[in-house]
């Protein structure tokens, strides 16, 4: 089943279930003589509209996410974590609105009786969808074409586990080996799985053979061709796994899932969920907004002064690299003279840099040029913190030269982040390289708290003049 099919699947099934369970509860709550009404409630227009509330309240907590070939247990935990704090929520916007002691103590019993229902009708119609799915990929219906890289016995395990339990939706298309060419044992497939070509070759199989995973089962003398695996896999939707040393699993440096009993770490796992994406985006959007508004006078005085300080545009615009490698227009505050690229081509600014014009200097001592970036920010090509975006040649020459630099792509570029606030700025590939290691880190651990201690030391660096002139 594929990702469109099964949303729609899923949102349907929810549909069902969810006004289901609300007409068994208007009937137990009215129809059944249980508690008496002066006026009795309407049916149609309030089921809807707890439906219309269930279904943005699934989505904030991510319960729309494709469940593919995953447990179906932590599924059903989630969705009565997610209902019991839905219904208590809705506890207090609707159900006290009860006047009468009787009433009152009615609607305490009631509201647990429609939470039972609601999770029960629920849970009954995601585990039966979830059972017509693994029937079909146990079928062969929606299995994804599934590359194993590795040639060692621990890639045949990991080929073995996958065609014993057919249910976890790997199909499997071959292997790719580790070794470099003409190195190796010459047998060419195992258990009829063929060999098909060498780590560089990565690329070419995505798109020959439409893979939609790739299972990594390298020895311990083979990670160095961990990074290369991973260089060729990025900025492509493909699932990524790898079977963990077992020095990773004693001392915890593994987060692991484990399908039948087989332990895999996977690679590039959802950073965010649904909930703290949109509260992160939320958040994005509202102290842009309310910068831009209240800074209107500042940000006039600065208009007026680019124009007398130089000649030039008041606003300079470059083309920068964005969240999944998509390319955007920044925006910023001209701090250096026009045309100060035409003799020299793409170059990072140096300290001091003569380009930078008197105002400029100003600017960039306060963070002041950057103020446009919030307009970005509040149509959604940036965030306030994240990795800070580069140019489409540094991205292609870094790309090269750095392995896992696209990776900063994963997530929406921001005005700060927890590099510029812990390293100096660019200055040659090799403060780049330093960098990075503060982006991965950030990526890997990105949290609300992280995001105010990036945020709160930027204003302290802004307000002090700490900024690189």
């Amino acid at each position: 089943m594929k990702k469109n099919s099964e949303s729609i699947v899923v949102f349907a099934v929810d549909f069902v279930t969810i006004n289901l369970a609300y007409f068994i509860y208007y009937w137990v709550r009215v129809r059944s003589g249980w508690v008496s009404f002066p006026i009795e409630p309407e049916l149609w227009l309030p089921m809807l509209a707890l439906y219309g509330y269930w279904l943005l309240w699934f989505l904030f907590f991510g319960l729309y996410r494709s469940w593919y070939a995953q447990s179906r247990i932590d599924e059903i935990l989630i969705l009565f974590r997610t209902t019991a704090i839905g219904v208590l929520v809705l506890f207090f916007l609707i159900f006290v609105d009860d006047t009468t002691t009787e009433t009152r103590a009615n609607s305490r019993l009631l509201i647990f009786v429609y939470w039972l229902l609601t999770f029960g009708t629920v849970a009954a119609g995601r585990l039966g969808v979830r059972a017509i799915q693994k029937r079909l990929i146990i079928a062969g219906v929606g299995a994804r074409n599934t590359l194993i890289v590795g040639w060692s016995d621990k890639a045949f395990q990991l080929c073995d586990m996958v065609l014993k339990y057919p249910a976890l939706g790997y199909k499997m298309v071959g292997f790719v080996r580790a070794a470099k060419k003409g190195e190796g044992p010459k047998v060419n497939q195992y258990k009829n799985l063929p060999v098909l070509g060498g780590v560089q070759e990565i690329p070419s199989l995505l798109d020959k053979h439409n893979v939609q995973e790739v299972l990594i089962g390298l020895d311990s003398t083979e990670h160095p061709q961990l990074l290369d695996v991973m260089k060729f896999c990025n900025g492509r939707d493909v699932g990524m796994k790898i079977v963990p040393d077992l020095y990773d699993i004693v001392s915890g440096q593994a987060r692991l899932s484990s399908i039948y009993g087989f332990p895999l770490m996977e690679l590039r796992p959802q950073l965010l969920m649904p909930w703290e994406a949109a509260m992160k985006r939320l958040v994005d959007a509202v102290v842009a907004l309310a910068i831009i508004l209240v800074g209107i006078p500042l940000w006039l005085i600065i208009v007026l002064a680019i124009k007398l300080d130089s000649r030039g545009p008041i606003f300079y615009k470059q083309e920068r690299v964005g969240r999944n490698g998509d390319p955007f227009n920044i925006l910023k505050f001209r701090s250096m003279f026009t045309d100060a690229e035409k003799k020299t081509g793409p170059v990072w600014a140096d300290k001091n840099d003569p380009r930078i014009t008197r105002l400029g200097r100003i600017l960039r001592r306060f963070h002041l040029d950057e103020v446009p970036q919030f307009l970005n920010v509040l149509i959604g090509d940036m965030s306030l913190v994240g990795p800070r975006p580069e140019r489409p040649y540094f991205v292609n020459r870094l790309s090269k030269e750095i392995p896992l630099y696209r990776h900063r792509h994963r997530v929406r570029p921001g005005i700060t982040g927890w590099a510029q606030i812990k390293y100096k700025y660019d200055q040659s590939i090799e403060d780049v390289k330093s960098k990075l290691k503060y982006d991965l880190f950030y990526i890997e651990n990105m949290s609300w708290r992280l995001d105010l201690k990036i945020m709160l030391n930027t204003l302290y660096v802004a307000l002090t003049g700490k900024g690189r002139v």
